[in-house]
């Protein structure tokens, strides 16, 4: 009886678990144990032959060299063919070399901390390039945004607006290119559906599951695999406000890159809104801080505008670049130059 029980509490311990999980490798139809057999064969082949190296005698000498050689050959192709085999299976559709790979994420997880500011298509397409080069990518984007299936979602069910966040999840993602263009895919019909984004409303939908918008993106970028973070740049419900030089204001993002009057004094309202933590952490941990592109107003200067994340900005060691659009932009910068954006 005490050696079932003895047997019993080893068969529910986390070694036996460890055990079972090895065994697997020696499961039919794996593509693993030749591989992993032939590693074997040359590590103990080596062996011998280092063994018969240090004997007298230059033939065995010579024999225990080529012994080596050849051991070590063949340890070393079948651990390269037995990762192959493990990538093979997990990426069918998608065959990679083992050896680029384990390089490139190697080279990517040492690259340069970069946050990047903005919101739109400006910054997800800085995004799309940057991730070419680094893992260490932080997109801290504007949430404005009051226009569209965005502000449709925003109004209906209070959350902050979802459409730019996932514009920069996407261009991050590492999943499948069906899932991407279905993050992307919006409805040109239905009474309910027409003008909206699936991305948008599956963040929406994670929103309520996870009861928090922050929450909720950190479960979208693990369902797509993103390489790096998307951060709000403030958890708070916050409207832009514009002053235009005949001192009219106009109210929301979507209306104010319609005005036809110059703006001349941009805020946020409340004006007390506070930033996310991890986005002035991330600010002040970076090499390089870059701001934009993208429109001047509407989606770059509102996170400046957001308590603290200026400071940030100015107070950290990162070297900090502006991105200048290419093109001045209809009732918003019309007849800037590149100084007037900067300044």
């Amino acid at each position: 009886m005490r050696l079932y029980r003895t047997i019993e509490k080893f068969g529910r311990s986390k070694h036996a678990r460890a055990v079972r999980h090895a065994v697997k490798w020696l499961y039919p139809g794996l593509k693993v144990k030749r591989w992993f057999c032939m590693a074997i064969a040359g590590s103990v082949i080596a062996g011998i032959s280092i063994a018969m190296v240090w004997r007298n005698g230059q033939p065995v000498w010579l024999v225990g060299a080529l012994g080596v050689v050849l051991g070590v050959c063949a340890m070393l192709a079948g651990l390269v063919m037995t990762l192959q085999s493990v990538l093979d299976a997990m990426f069918p559709d998608q065959p990679q070399n083992v050896i680029d790979v384990v390089f490139r994420r190697r080279h990517l997880q040492k690259g340069l901390k970069v946050v990047v500011i903005g919101g739109g298509t400006g910054l997800s397409t800085l995004l799309q390039g940057l991730k070419s080069y680094t893992n260490n990518l932080t997109a801290i984007v504007t949430v404005a945004d009051d226009g569209g299936s965005s502000g449709r979602l925003r109004e209906e069910f209070g959350i902050l607006p979802p459409g730019d966040i996932r514009n920069c999840l996407v261009a991050l993602a590492d999943a499948e290119p069906l899932v991407k263009r279905l993050f992307q895919h919006r409805f040109v019909e239905g009474e309910g559906l027409r003008g909206h984004n699936f991305g948008n409303l599956f963040i929406t939908a994670l929103t309520r599951i996870t009861g928090d918008f922050e929450h909720a993106v950190e479960a979208a970028s693990r369902v797509l695999a993103i390489r790096g973070r998307v951060i709000p740049s403030t958890s708070a419900k916050v409207r832009l406000v514009a002053k235009h030089d005949n001192g009219s204001l106009t109210m929301g993002e979507s209306k104010i890159s319609q005005a036809p009057r110059p703006i001349r004094k941009l805020w946020l309202e409340p004006g007390d809104s506070m930033p996310v933590a991890e986005a002035l952490r991330a600010i002040y941990d970076a090499d390089l801080v870059v701001m934009g592109p993208g429109s001047l107003f509407t989606s770059i200067l509102p996170n400046l505008l957001v308590p603290g994340i200026l400071e940030a900005v100015i107070h950290t060691s990162a070297m900090r670049v502006y991105v200048c659009n290419v093109m001045t932009q209809f009732r918003e910068t019309h007849g800037f130059s590149a100084s007037d954006h900067v300044r």
